[in-house]
């Protein structure tokens, strides 16, 4: 795509507002408004961001190119659908929907109209994770923790679609392969959905992988840990920061049988490095560099809609063994209410 491009957004809750104070000024980028259901909050980000707010989605489609959908998960397909059928180019949030027929539905409709969709998973842009990905070579045991004090917004769903889904994509990312075995556990806390999970996660390529999600802790916590045969790779994610340790080429296997050696006789600290950089803006020049075809989209639509049945699997093995009578978020994604 040549020329101007105009750019939107729909949604500015707290993450919106964010995808539409970068967007206008992103080089080559015109920003073309955005659209926010509630009158109040539309009016407030347009005053405080002075961009122009859209009475409705349709008076939006109609000024832009491509749409950025930020509203919560349960509106993305009927948002997404809209812009698809307009088409125009769409950069959606995480989860890409709520089901996985939503999901089918927006990837062929996609297809059909020849225009581009690009999912929201940020991970892939955080440092630690950029500074690792050279580095990641066959990983056989990922370990990984994402815990968080309670905030209402992603409530409305499941932690393993509004915070484990995340490092689902992750999963998926650094090992190339496809699940094999899905064995988890999880329960509500705070709201009717599950609060806290745990999944363990085995891939066709012999990885195995341990998650665990929570939106009831005291502290936040986001750490990935990655065992490979030549080494450990532990990233801090909400630091951005990561640091590798590998077996060293010079290492006498024979006088390591013999006695017991100080960790530095066998292994050696490898620095990892990325450019800094804010994950949300690189993910939005990202997209506006696909859409010029400068570069390849980074989280394609099946990439969500991978992430998205792993996670609604996960959420199905929990369900069955919650006791009878519980609330089920599960349930209401799989009907599709």
């Amino acid at each position: 795509m040549s020329g101007p491009l105009r750019v939107g957004v729909a949604g500015t809750g707290s993450l919106g507002y964010h995808h539409a104070r970068l967007l206008r000024d992103i080089a080559g980028v015109t920003f073309g408004g955005f659209f926010e259901a509630n009158p109040e909050r539309a009016a407030t980000v347009s005053k405080e961001l002075g961009i122009t707010a859209h009475p409705t989605l349709d008076a939006l489609l109609s000024n832009v190119d491509a749409l950025s959908v930020v509203t919560p998960t349960k509106f993305h397909h009927e948002v997404a659908k809209a812009a698809l059928l307009a088409g125009k180019h769409l950069l959606i949030e995480k989860p890409i929907t709520a089901t996985i027929d939503e999901a089918d539905e927006l990837i062929a409709l996609a297809k059909a109209k020849g225009v581009m969709v690009q999912i929201g998973h940020i991970e892939r842009f955080n440092r630690a994770i950029r500074a690792a990905l050279p580095y990641v070579d066959h990983p056989l045991f990922i370990d990984s923790d994402r815990l968080a004090p309670f905030n209402p917004r992603g409530s409305d769903v499941a932690v393993v679609l509004d915070l484990m889904i995340h490092d689902i994509d992750l999963l998926l990312t650094l090992t190339g392969s496809k699940v094999s075995g899905i064995s988890a556990a999880g329960i509500p806390v705070l709201t009717p959905s599950i609060d806290i999970a745990n999944a363990r996660i085995t891939f066709e390529s012999g990885a195995v992988a341990t998650i665990t999600a929570s939106r009831v802790s005291k502290d936040r916590m986001r750490k990935l840990r990655i065992f490979q045969r030549n080494g450990y790779l532990s990233l801090d994610l909400a630091a951005g920061t990561g640091e590798m340790y590998r077996l060293r080429k010079d290492m006498d296997l024979a006088a390591l049988a013999k006695s017991a050696q100080s960790i530095e006789a066998f292994v050696e600290r490898v620095a990892i490095d990325a450019p800094e950089g804010e994950p949300l803006k690189l993910e939005l020049e990202s997209f506006v560099a696909a859409l010029r075809g400068d570069s390849p989209v980074a989280v394609t639509a099946e990439d969500g809609r991978d992430a998205l049945a792993v996670a609604l699997r996960i959420v199905h093995d929990i369900e069955r063994s919650q006791p009878a009578g519980r609330s089920s978020a599960a349930a209401a994604v799989r009907s599709g209410a």
